[in-house]
């Protein structure tokens, strides 16, 4: 604040100098004379004419015609020239006195029309800088009031529902998406919004309307990192994991690999690769990265250290629930299985209303029991389908769970649901179908007598 005041005076007295210099300037001994000017061009006529008669460029009469030509020009000049009065001792307003008004009055006007268009509260470091939640309610029911007075505001629709979507009220935030009509296709952000809205209000999936608002935002902007998050997340939920590794490592193109935005979707590439089985791959080009990191991506160093950090956060931070999802699915492409198990019993209510995050649980589990689904990762499983019947890859461990228990019709059943979820054509339903035929083999084999 002080910084920002010796400023503004600073620069008020220079303004201030500026203005009183030129009154302040003494007006005698400084100028020069109209008359004097006059009469040193009419001396050097008057010579240069002499010169050209000495050396008989011209006659005696030229030369006495043209000299009293110049003579009343001289006459002519001077005398009409009128001195400008002077009003010394007659007005008020005198040269010095007109500096010491503009001197005193130019702070002055200066603060006044601060304090009074200005914010001086914004130069106070300890003022308040928030706005408190029933102020941001009030906000917002008041835009609602105002476009319930005048509804033809599409854009002013949009930006009610994106308000709603943001306080949670995510059935205020689809009817208001709804009213803003065309205009929410105009705007990338807007279409990713709705896309977020939607998908809250279907279980956090992303499918139907809320898939088809991501494809179209990323028509118009094929780069919007939230849309390639967005689509890499709705491809992984349908199990498309190859589509998903698509549109992330599309996104990791676009991030500061030394972020934790771009540490974060590398573990989700790696996790999606896990989940697919699907081979390492040297496509992804990486911006430059900082000196000691792999050509790929980050080093094991670095990871290790945005891990720890992470852990320490939640540590002053327990209630993080999502936090702790991170960190167990970071332990995990570690391999630091008994970690990520820790982990991921602290994320609390979401292991009671999250089918993906229960679902990884799950697989962490049974990847630790060697493949074992009996007991507790059988147990997470079929809650997970409980919330989520179609949840792709509980779908998947409940099949090889009933495979391993020689259920080989149950092992059936989840596959071909399965398949109804899968692209038809795709590698991930070949290899499905496939499971299914070895099943059927299997079954046929223990029904011979």
């Amino acid at each position: 604040m002080n910084v920002f005041i010796g400023i503004a005076a600073l620069m008020t007295l220079l303004v201030v100098a500026w203005l009183v210099y030129p009154l302040l300037r003494s007006k005698h001994g400084s100028g020069v004379s109209a008359d004097r000017l006059n009469i040193d061009i009419h001396r050097d006529q008057l010579k240069a004419l002499e010169a050209d008669l000495a050396r008989g460029v011209i006659s005696q009469q030229d030369f006495e015609s043209t000299r009293d030509e110049l003579q009343l020009r001289l006459l002519d000049d001077t005398e009409s020239y009128e001195a400008p009065k002077s009003h010394d001792g007659q007005s008020f307003l005198t040269p010095k006195r007109t500096a010491v008004i503009i001197a005193v009055m130019t702070p002055i006007l200066v603060v006044g029309i601060y304090l009074q268009l200005g914010t001086p509260g914004a130069i106070n470091p300890v003022a308040p800088t928030t706005v408190d939640d029933q102020q941001i309610h009030q906000m917002v029911d008041s835009l609602a009031a105002r476009l319930k007075a005048k509804p033809d505001d599409p854009k002013g629709w949009a930006m009610l529902a994106r308000s709603y979507r943001i306080l949670g009220r995510q059935d205020e935030a689809k009817a208001a998406f709804e009213k803003a009509g065309d205009y929410v296709h105009t705007d990338p952000d807007v279409m990713l919004d709705y896309a977020t809205t939607l998908g809250a209000l279907n279980g956090n999936k992303l499918e139907g309307q809320s898939a088809q608002l991501i494809e179209e935002a990323l028509k118009l902007s094929p780069e919007h990192p939230n849309g390639l998050m967005l689509s890499g997340v709705s491809a992984y939920q349908r199990a498309d994991y190859a589509g998903a590794v698509k549109q992330w490592e599309k996104l990791l193109t676009l991030l500061d690999p030394a972020s934790t935005d771009a540490q974060q979707i590398q573990a989700n590439i790696a996790d999606a690769r896990a989940q697919g089985k699907l081979p390492p791959s040297d496509a992804t080009k990486l911006p430059p990265v900082p000196a000691g990191a792999a050509a790929g991506g980050m080093t094991p160093e670095m990871i290790n250290q945005m891990v720890e950090r992470l852990a320490n956060r939640l540590k002053d931070n327990p209630n993080d629930y999502a936090g702790w999802a991170r960190l167990s699915n970071a332990y995990k492409v570690q391999g630091k299985l008994d970690e990520a198990a820790a982990a991921f019993a602290k994320t609390g209510p979401l292991l009671d209303s999250d089918a993906n995050l229960i679902t990884q649980y799950a697989d962490l589990l049974a990847t630790r029991a060697k493949g074992d689904f009996r007991g507790q990762p059988l147990t997470l499983i079929n809650k997970a389908l409980s919330l989520d019947p179609k949840q792709p890859n509980a779908l998947m461990m409940a099949a090889q769970a009933a495979y391993q228990a020689q259920d080989y019709g149950k092992a059936i059943g989840h596959w071909e649901t399965v398949l109804s979820i899968l692209p038809a054509g795709s590698s991930d339903a070949s290899q499905v179908q496939a499971e299914i035929a070895d099943a059927k083999g299997k079954m046929s084999s223990s029904a011979k007598p």
